[in-house]
C-alpha cells in the first residue's frame, strides 16, 4: 500500500511572446505556460504523477492556487484504491458541492480539477508500464464507461449506447494497434501562421512544412482582411494546391462579420474555420456554420466541459470537434467528448498550440483510433515546434505524422531542470 504524501504545484512560464510565437488576433503577446502539478508517493517504485494546465501567461498563478485547493483531496489517500476506480475519483472531485460551486463543470477550478486527474493517470499508466494511449485502449469496453459520469448527457449519450460504440470497435483493436505503431498519427502546423511573423518567415516557415512532409498548415487571421488576404496568397503560393490550409480567427468576429470575413478567403480553398467567435455561443456557431458551408467550423480548445460539447454537436454548430488535453476535467472528461463526437459521427482534430499539449493530447486521438471511433481519415492532430525540448518524453513528429509513443505515462512529466529554470518568480529576464 502506498499514500499521496505531497502535492507539489509550480508556476511554470516560458517568454514565448518575446518571438511572438503563437501571437493571434486576440492574444497578441502570449507567454506559454503551465499551472504544473506533481503528485510524489511512498511507493518504492519512485513514480511520481504530472499533470498541468497550460495558460498563455498573467493568471497562471491563480490556475496553480486552484490546483493547490485540491490538496486536501489527495493528501494522505491510499494510492492503490484511488487509481482502482479513476471515474470515483473524477465524481468526487468534479461533485464537491463546495468546489461545484465555483462553476459548475467549468473554468478555473474545473481545469485545476482535471490537472490532478490528469496527474493520476500519468502516475497509473506508470504503474502499468504502458503509454497512456495504450492502457485506455486495452481497457474493456465496460471499464472504460466506468469513467464517464453520464449525468447530462443522457439525451444525446447513453451509457448503453457508448457501449455498443465500444463494443463494435473492439474486435479490430489488435490491428488498429499495429497500424499506430507503423504509421502514426496524422498531424498538422500551425507553426508557419503566428499572427506576429512578418511574410518572409511565413513564407519561409510554409516551405519547411512541406518539406517536412505535413498535409496541412494553420494560418491566424482575424486581425485585418487585407492583411489575411495577402498572408492567404503567400501560403497558398508557397504550399501548392494540393496542401490543406485552415484558419483560425481566436474567438475575434461577431456572426455577420464571420459569415462576411470568411466569403473573402473561401477563395483560398480553406479547410475549416477555427473559433470564428466566442466559445459558449453554441447558437452563433450554428449560425457561422451554415452561412460560410461548405467550409466546416472547428471549436473546441475553450469548450468549458461536456456539456458544451453536447450542445455544439446537438445544434450542429461544429464540423470538426478539437478537444483538448488540459482544459476540461482530464482525461475522463475527454473519453466523454470523444463518445459523443462518434455518436454523432462528427471527426476529432485536437488542438495542440501550447506548452506540453501536444505530447498529452496525441495520447487521447490514438486512443480514440484504437477504441472509439476506429478511424484516422480526415483527422489530424495538431503541431507546434516550441519546447519540446523540455519534457521527458518529448513528442516524436516525422514526415508529418505522431509517432506512437512507448514511454509509460501520460507525456506531460517535464524535465526536473525546466522547472526549476522557467519557474516565474516575477518579470522575465529578459525584459529588464
Amino acid at each position: 500500500m502506498s499514500t499521496i504524501v505531497s502535492v507539489d504545484t509550480s508556476d511554470i512560464r516560458f517568454p514565448t511572446s518575446l518571438q511572438l510565437d503563437g501571437s493571434d488576433a486576440m492574444n497578441p503577446d502570449p507567454d506559454y505556460s503551465a499551472a504544473y502539478v506533481r503528485l510524489v508517493t511512498d511507493a518504492e517504485d519512485g513514480h511520481d504523477g504530472h499533470g498541468f494546465v497550460f495558460t498563455i501567461g498573467r493568471g497562471n498563478d491563480v490556475q496553480t492556487a486552484a490546483i493547490d485547493a485540491l490538496a486536501p483531496f489527495l493528501l494522505g489517500r491510499d494510492v492503490e484504491s484511488l487509481l482502482a476506480d479513476m471515474g470515483a475519483v473524477w465524481r468526487e472531485l468534479v461533485w464537491d458541492s463546495q468546489l461545484r460551486w465555483l462553476g459548475p463543470e467549468k473554468g478555473v477550478m474545473h481545469m485545476a480539477i482535471g490537472a490532478v486527474v490528469n496527474a493520476l493517470w500519468d502516475l497509473k499508466a506508470k504503474r502499468a508500464g504502458l503509454p497512456l494511449w495504450q492502457l485506455l485502449a486495452r481497457m474493456t469496453p465496460e471499464e472504460i464507461v466506468d469513467l464517464v459520469d453520464f449525468r447530462y448527457l443522457s439525451d444525446a449519450l447513453t451509457r448503453e449506447e457508448a457501449l455498443d460504440l465500444l463494443r463494435a470497435a473492439e474486435p479490430g483493436r489488435a490491428e488498429r494497434e499495429a497500424a499506430l505503431f507503423a504509421d502514426g498519427y496524422p498531424a498538422y502546423t500551425t507553426t508557419p501562421g503566428w499572427l506576429g511573423y512578418s511574410d518572409e518567415k511565413l513564407e519561409r516557415l510554409c516551405h519547411e512544412a512541406v518539406a517536412d512532409g505535413f498535409s496541412q498548415i494553420k494560418l491566424k487571421v482575424g486581425g485585418d482582411l487585407d492583411d489575411d488576404i495577402r498572408r492567404l496568397r503567400i501560403a497558398r503560393e508557397a504550399v501548392g494546391p494540393d496542401i490543406r490550409i485552415a484558419v483560425d480567427a481566436n474567438q475575434r468576429w461577431d456572426v455577420g462579420s464571420a459569415i462576411e470575413w470568411m466569403s473573402h478567403l473561401a477563395e483560398f480553398d480553406i479547410a475549416w474555420i477555427e473559433e470564428p467567435t466566442n466559445p459558449d455561443d453554441v447558437l452563433a456557431h450554428a449560425a457561422i456554420a451554415r452561412g460560410v458551408a461548405p467550409i466546416p467550423v472547428a471549436t473546441g480548445e475553450h469548450g468549458g466541459g461536456r456539456v458544451m460539447f453536447k450542445q455544439m454537436l446537438q445544434a450542429e454548430a461544429l464540423q470538426v470537434l478539437q478537444i483538448d488535453a488540459t482544459r476540461v476535467a482530464g482525461v475522463n472528461e475527454n473519453i466523454a467528448i470523444l463518445l459523443l463526437a462518434a455518436k454523432f459521427g462528427v471527426r476529432v482534430c485536437p488542438h495542440a498550440g501550447g506548452v506540453g499539449l501536444c505530447e498529452a493530447v496525441q495520447h487521447l486521438s490514438m486512443f480514440d483510433f484504437v477504441a472509439v471511433s476506429g478511424t484516422r481519415e480526415g483527422r489530424m492532430i495538431e503541431y507546434v515546434n516550441h519546447l519540446h525540448e523540455h519534457f521527458a518524453t518529448p513528442t516524436d513528429v516525422r514526415d508529418g505524422v505522431y509517432r506512437a509513443p512507448l514511454a509509460p505515462g501520460n507525456g506531460m512529466e517535464m524535465l526536473a531542470a525546466s522547472r526549476e529554470e522557467h519557474t516565474f518568480r516575477g518579470e522575465f529576464a529578459l525584459r529588464g
